[in-house]
């Protein structure tokens, strides 16, 4: 009797547990990027795509849908049956900045759209100026910038991009007045800092490197909360204002409706390539960090920056229509 009961007890335990590990996919997985190819969201997307296939089973396939900040891929995905074959490289942008950005028309309710599965790559906040530039510290722009104001330029990739937003929480907390200059994309506003047509732009390590490395840029400072292993030695913008720290990042996320079950796949699949040396060091030499976490530490990132950026928005007057 005893025996018959404990092999109840453990058939009926693991009938429970079926449902958290009889996920399977059931061919390609379609991996969805907002941005077109050369940028950082592209790379990240490729890096991770190669290593979750084999992990998976399954070929992860990056499939672009650009346009609208990201808002293109992610109602692309919003709309994908919750079947676990569709995920979505969200940057922090279309989760963290877009949902308080005044004037931003959303096609999607990212809260009730969207199921976050986990924070996958960290990408170094840099502050660069043209290599005929003067300046080599941050406390050399901050002076000039306190004796002349106007003066200095700060260039970005458009209006309420985090290279806009790192740039007037730099004014905010030095207590100076740059111009922000927007572009259509990063390419046309680096061109023009190596022309030495704008002073300075903080941005995306990953984009900066080639000019870093080629002399078109000089590094300054890092804007994340502490450096590279690429730049080691670069001093981080917080040392001269503490509270700068910048975290851009991309996480990936699921259609609404995705079952715990398929979280569970897909997070412990994300982690499980965080921790393979070929990824780690990928992501370092392309200047990322890894943030894989589980769901809920993704959910407060996105909650924590909301609060951040909306300060800042707010403060700084900044509407995209």
């Amino acid at each position: 009797m005893k025996t018959t009961k404990l092999a109840a007890i453990a058939a009926c335990l693991l009938s429970l547990a079926l449902p958290a590990h009889a996920q399977q996919l059931k061919g390609d997985v379609h991996f969805l990027n907002g941005f077109p190819p050369g940028g950082t969201s592209d790379l990240l997307g490729r890096l991770l795509a190669e290593a979750l296939g084999p992990v998976v089973g399954q070929k992860v396939i990056v499939e672009q849908k650009t346009g609208a900040s990201g808002f293109i891929a992610a109602e692309a995905c919003a709309h994908a049956p919750a079947d676990g074959q569709t995920i979505f490289l969200a940057p922090m942008g279309v989760m963290a900045v877009a949902p308080v950005m005044p004037g931003q028309k959303l096609t999607i309710d990212v809260d009730k759209e969207l199921t976050p599965i986990s924070n996958v790559g960290g990408v170094y906040n840099i502050l660069v100026v043209g290599s005929v530039s003067p300046y080599k510290t941050v406390a050399e722009v901050i002076d000039f910038a306190k004796k002349n104001p106007g003066k200095l330029t700060y260039a970005s990739s458009g209006n309420g991009t985090s290279q806009h937003l790192s740039g007037e929480l730099f004014k905010k907390l030095a207590g100076v007045d740059i111009l922000h200059v927007p572009y259509r994309g990063g390419a046309p506003a680096i061109l023009d800092m190596v022309g030495g047509r704008t002073t300075m732009m903080f941005g995306n390590m990953p984009e900066f490197l080639g000019q870093i490395r080629g002399g078109g840029l000089r590094a300054v400072a890092f804007g994340a909360a502490k450096a590279s292993p690429l730049f080691p030695n670069l001093p981080v913008i917080s040392s001269t204002l503490p509270d700068f720290k910048i975290a851009n990042w991309f996480g990936v996320v699921g259609p609404s409706g995705l079952s715990p079950e398929w979280v569970g796949f897909w997070n412990r699949a994300i982690q499980t390539v965080a921790k393979q040396p070929k990824f780690i060091q990928l992501m370092t030499d392309n200047g990322m960090e890894i943030l894989a976490g589980p769901p809920d530490e993704f959910k407060a990132t996105i909650l924590a920056d909301r609060k951040k950026w909306s300060d800042v928005i707010q403060s700084a007057k900044i509407r995209v229509d």
